[in-house]
């Protein structure tokens, strides 16, 4: 079973967990932290050749979290533009393109492997989606993409994968494709998620921000944080607040407390 609350408050650690975190202080020397930085796309490259397509379960959820896709139409059958930055191999992009046929997508992702991916679906349509690699904190989206042209722009964890000094350039860059109106749907790891609680010592780069085995990154968001971080590039906040689910495996008896953030912020 799975129990999930909304709201402002983040969650509560349990005395073992507090303690755990106390200790674990020792940062990754700022050599490999360079390295990590340096060879980010490649890690995430080497990630799809190891996952292929198989890593995440298709997002069917979007559309029942994220009520905008359907609410920002004026009409019924209005042709919507999007923007999903950070696409992966298309796990939220084709149950989109599958579920709502009036949706043009523009999609790009950090590695090259997972745009080939998304070009060779079977339901990848140059009619219907564009593709393209791109690194957000610094490739101009303007080169692919009209300005003021989207209505809305999906960002789910992606931005937990970059380093907190450069999500600014992330959310600079989208702006200038967003048509004034409209919105960035957010959805990301939480502070004290239970991915955050499970890095073993060595792991931690800087406050809420890790690296995992395979060299790829994660963050964890405060809703605090994330706020500033729109608020600075000009977006207004419209929904901001932590999702805390419990998953629930009555079989062996454990409890696993996932955090996320979901949010809309938009450009005025």
């Amino acid at each position: 079973g799975t129990f999930q609350k909304k709201g402002h408050r983040a969650r509560i650690l349990s005395p073992e967990e507090a303690e755990r975190l106390v200790k674990d202080q020792v940062l990754v020397s700022e050599f490999k932290q360079l390295k990590l930085e340096k060879e980010a796309q490649k890690n995430w490259d080497l990630f799809y050749k190891r996952n292929s397509t198989n890593f995440f379960k298709d997002r069917h959820w979007t559309t029942r979290e994220f009520q905008e896709l359907k609410a920002c139409r004026e009409f019924a059958d209005q042709k919507l533009t999007i923007l999903e930055a950070g696409c992966g191999v298309g796990n939220c992009l084709f149950p989109l393109l599958e579920e709502d046929l009036n949706i043009f997508a523009y999609a790009c992702d950090f590695s090259p492997r997972a745009v080939e991916y998304v070009k060779k679906n079977a339901l990848y349509s140059t009619e219907r989606c564009k593709v393209f690699q791109c690194d957000l904190t610094k490739d101009d989206l303007l080169e692919n993409i009209p300005a003021d042209s989207v209505d809305v722009v999906t960002l789910i964890f992606v931005l937990s994968a970059i380093h907190p000094d450069k999500m600014h350039l992330v959310l600079k860059n989208i702006y200038k494709v967003l048509k004034p109106g409209k919105c960035v749907l957010f959805r990301d790891y939480g502070l004290y998620d239970h991915a955050m609680l499970r890095f073993k010592s060595g792991s931690k780069l800087g406050e809420n921000f890790y690296v995992r085995q395979d060299g790829t990154r994660s963050y964890f968001f405060t809703e605090e944080f994330l706020s500033q971080l729109f608020k600075a590039e000009g977006y207004e906040q419209v929904v901001n607040e932590y999702v805390q689910r419990e998953t629930v495996n009555r079989k062996e008896d454990l409890r696993v407390p996932r955090v996320f953030l979901q949010s809309k912020f938009q450009k005025p």
